[in-house]
């Protein structure tokens, strides 16, 4: 872009932050950046609201918060996490005769790492490195109800975050609504969101510090499975996703609750 303004200050911001032993005070940020002490203050507020800076009120300094470590390790994490994940989504595909894909959250949007096709199955939208709406899928709503809801409210914090979708969410109080259903039923679904015809059932796998790093997701024809069926293939998700876990140093989590849909 010819000219972004804002984005140069606010990535020069966190580059300065980077590059210090210890965090700043925002009088020492804004002589680093040459710019006004309102300008600064307005940028560090909108980097503080998005993770990516963290304030430090005891010693009223500033530093890098938690979103730009996960920005900056994002695409180390991923080729590792897809190795770890690979054979755990083959086994659940042999387990079940469906599709199985591990997905991962990129801002709104969820990116599939492996994909793992059952023969004879659907073919899918869903293959490495395609994108979708986070809100429309099984994986993206598994990953956005283990989110902080602060951190799912700044993704989306109006009804213009959202893609026009008659089937999915169009406001925040309609995700919140869905990720509540989630975290109730202990994971997350999607009934033709994609593609019609097609469900999903998904659960989150955390890392070791409790945050979501990815979820295993399982799509099938919907009138294949009833009731029965679709339990298990959910307590086949889940297990894969807390096996995925435990790999990555967290204990497994309860077993899910009857599908309801």
């Amino acid at each position: 872009m010819p000219d972004a303004p804002a984005a140069a200050q606010a990535l020069r911001l966190l580059t300065l932050l980077a590059g210090q032993a210890e965090p700043l005070a925002a009088s020492r940020i804004a002589a680093g950046l040459g710019a006004a002490r309102s300008t600064t203050y307005r940028l560090l507020g909108v980097l503080v609201d998005q993770g990516f800076v963290t304030y430090l009120p005891d010693s009223r300094t500033y530093g890098l918060g938690v979103a730009a470590y996960e920005l900056g390790s994002a695409y180390s994490r991923q080729a590792p996490l897809a190795r770890i994940a690979r054979p755990l989504v083959r086994r659940l595909v042999d387990r079940t005769g469906e599709n199985a894909h591990l997905a991962v959250l990129s801002g709104r949007d969820v990116l599939y790492v492996v994909e793992e096709r059952a023969p004879g199955r659907p073919v899918l939208v869903t293959d490495v490195g395609v994108r979708l709406p986070a809100p429309l899928t099984a994986s993206g709503l598994a990953l956005l109800a283990a989110l902080p809801t602060r951190q799912v409210r700044a993704l989306f914090p109006d009804g213009g975050a959202f893609v026009a979708n008659d089937l999915g969410p169009a406001t925040p109080t309609a995700l919140r609504r869905l990720l509540v259903d989630v975290r109730r039923r202990g994971h997350a679904t999607e009934d033709g969101s994609v593609t019609s015809g097609l469900s999903s059932v998904g659960h989150a796998a955390l890392d070791h510090a409790g945050h979501p790093v990815a979820a295993v997701a399982s799509t099938f024809v919907a009138a294949d499975l009833a009731g029965p069926e679709r339990l298990e293939l959910t307590r086949a998700v889940v297990a894969a996703a807390d096996q995925l876990t435990r790999r990555l140093g967290l204990p497994s989590r309860s077993e899910p609750s009857q599908p309801t849909s």
